[in-house]
């Protein structure tokens, strides 16, 4: 059921979100502040350099980490406080695909065996025979042999296993999936048939995805839209084409400068962006914008407004009060290159 706020085709909604850990050394505010809606068969890629707090942010949608403020809704309903036993309904509705399949998969347990623990737990199946033939299904449907089943991981490819997490990701029927860097443990060649697979699941089953990576290419290749995320924070979202093509945060532009090309000749005439000195510690960022501390255009602006996420273009917002195609504006149209 939707609520006033929410259409009908939002899956889910993260709603000024903050998850901060307390530390000896202070409170480590890994998210701090963050609003996202998921639209129903959409997949919205989520981008950032290690310590973004984008996985994070994932863990919280499925509230495997607890927010420290804000809220979270799934199909119109605030279970930012629900109980354990509330949960369980949650995790059916919102799976995960970890990064390392090796981690996440028991290795005493047959593939078999950890596919079928979300039939078990929601009920969907019954031991035995029912199980069998639908853990055969969801093998088939992630392009494996039924008999694998009764493999144990370590028997597997790498890629093989990361099919396995995705089939056990399947079991429960969800609506979303978040995906942590699903292909990063992977080879290249492999990374390329997992993301085929996903978007031939996600066009046979209509499913959502939250798809965090860092490699930019597969964020691409993968996304509808696409927030970035820096110190907790999202700095810039839009579609593909528009952030690709003209980044308005001087931060993505020098996340996509960094990014190879094929062609040497073109490779050789770019231009990357470097980013002076390291991120800041999530624990005490800098005050105005936290990206300045690094910023090739910061101004003294910069340090005494937070930016907020605003309009750049129809489907583009950056949280910068110098966004990048505001600087190009003034240059006559010679803005920096990031690709």
């Amino acid at each position: 059921m939707s609520t006033d706020r929410e259409p009908a085709d939002v899956v889910a909604e993260l709603d000024d979100l903050k998850v901060w850990f307390p530390t000896p050394g202070g409170t480590v505010r890994a998210v701090d502040g963050i609003s996202l809606r998921l639209r129903r068969g959409e997949t919205l890629g989520l981008v950032g350099e290690s310590g973004s707090g984008k996985s994070t942010a994932g863990l919280a949608l499925l509230r495997l980490v607890d927010p420290t403020s804000g809220r979270v809704r799934v199909a119109g309903e605030d279970v930012t406080r629900w109980s354990r036993r509330r949960l369980r309904a949650l995790r059916r509705r919102v799976a995960m695909v970890f990064q390392d399949p090796q981690a996440s998969l028991d290795p005493r347990r047959t593939v078999g065996d950890s596919i079928a623990d979300p039939l078990t737990v929601h009920r969907l199946a019954d031991r035995g025979s029912a199980q069998r033939h639908r853990v055969a299904e969801l093998l088939d449907m992630v392009g494996l042999r039924a008999d694998l089943a009764e493999r144990h991981p370590h028997e597997l490819s790498g890629g093989q296993r990361q099919r396995v997490g995705i089939a056990r990701a399947l079991a429960g029927q969800p609506d979303l999936i978040v995906l942590d860097e699903p292909i990063a443990s992977l080879d290249l060649s492999v990374q390329a048939q997992i993301m085929n697979l996903l978007r031939g699941l996600q066009r046979d089953l209509g499913l959502t995805y939250l798809f965090i990576a860092h490699d930019l290419a597969a964020v691409e290749h993968m996304s509808d839209r696409i927030a970035v995320m820096y110190l907790g924070r999202i700095v810039e979202t839009g579609s593909p084409a528009r952030i690709y093509q003209q980044p308005a945060h001087p931060y993505t532009a020098a996340l996509l400068s960094a990014v190879p090309v094929a062609d040497p000749q073109v490779e050789r005439q770019r231009r990357r962006i470097v980013l002076r000195g390291d991120i800041p510690s999530p624990v005490d960022p800098p005050d105005g914008c936290r990206f300045r501390t690094r910023c090739p255009q910061a101004r003294p602006d910069c340090a005494r407004t937070d930016p907020v996420l605003t309009a750049v273009t129809a489907d583009q917002d950056a949280a910068c009060l110098f966004p990048v195609t505001a600087v190009a504006a003034m240059h006559g149209g010679d803005r920096p290159e990031a690709s």
